[in-house]
């Protein structure tokens, strides 16, 4: 598959994470891959914490890496977890800052390994107990890392500038073309395809499915109704959506109500019309999944 890369915004994934960790492939790397010596700490109503259960959940590691689920709003200022506060402040001495989630913790030292979901992600191929699953398959990774810069860049960011209020209506519409632009090259893309890449699925239909529900269920409601109108008219990409809902790996982590709770917790704009234009029913098609109750 081939995708030229957007042309590079600001990103706001830049901030660097506090810790950044990774896991080995054996014992001189400090951190290696072991059942039952990691831990997973996330919330499925963050993106992040949604891509690293998703991906968790494809590889079957349910019984090598327990997940602890945090509530959907974050319980102390700044974003953090209360409950995360003794892995932070047990891994960074004086540490003030906020305890964010998601977190990949080591349970032989009560430490923190890493707080960079990207890396997190690629590290758990490591925990794979056999099997054809993979997340990131060999000779796949700048396809997948194409993905990851367009949904960033052409989705996630395009659809917040596209819908931020006192904006310029100029940078605004820009900002709606790159947004259905990079919608239109993955339409054409999965027209003909069940999956982004190789015919399976990876790492890429991770980022793309969880942007794909970001955009129905937060940015749509800062944009008017006939932008939400164009964007639900890309028919392959939204069927492909719906497809990977009821996929038991993806439709069982959906927490609608705290996604929607989170994002008015954070949100500083005002709802426009589109807010009222659901593009997809998100909980009918989680539903058709196996396991589809919330944990």
């Amino acid at each position: 598959m081939s995708i030229t890369p957007l042309a590079a915004v600001p990103s706001t994934r830049a901030t660097a994470p506090v810790f950044r960790g990774r896991i080995g492939r054996d014992a001189r790397s400090g951190h290696y891959a072991v059942p039952h010596r990691y831990r997973l700490h996330l919330s499925t109503a963050c993106p992040d914490g949604l891509r690293l259960a998703v991906g968790h959940s494809l590889l079957g590691l349910d019984a090598r890496c327990p997940v602890t689920l945090l509530p959907a709003v974050p319980d102390c200022p700044g974003g953090g977890h209360a409950v995360l506060r003794p892995l932070y402040e047990a891994s960074a001495h004086h540490y003030t800052g906020p305890a964010l989630a998601p977190v990949l913790s080591d349970d032989w030292s009560g430490r923190i390994v890493s707080t960079h979901t990207p890396d997190i992600l690629r590290d758990l191929d490591r925990f794979r107990p056999g099997g054809d699953a993979r997340l990131y398959p060999s000779g796949l990774e700048s396809v997948i890392e194409a993905v990851e810069r367009m949904c960033a860049e052409g989705i996630e960011e395009a659809a917040q500038s596209a819908g931020r209020v006192g904006a310029d209506p100029a940078e605004r519409a820009a900002a709606l073309d790159v947004l259905l632009d990079t919608l239109g090259r993955l339409e054409r893309r999965l027209s003909g395809e069940e999956y982004l890449a190789d015919d399976r699925l990876t790492a890429a239909d991770i980022e793309l499915w969880v942007t794909l529900v970001q955009l129905d269920t937060v940015h749509r409601c800062h944009l008017d109704a006939s932008a939400v109108h164009r964007i639900a008219g890309h028919h392959a990409l939204w069927a492909y959506a719906r497809r990977l809902a009821a996929h038991p790996a993806f439709g069982r982590h959906l927490d609608l109500d705290g996604i929607a709770r989170r994002h008015h917790g954070r949100c500083q704009g005002l709802e426009a019309a589109g807010a009222a234009v659901q593009i997809l029913d998100w909980a009918g098609h989680a539903a058709d999944a196996p396991d589809a109750s919330r944990r």
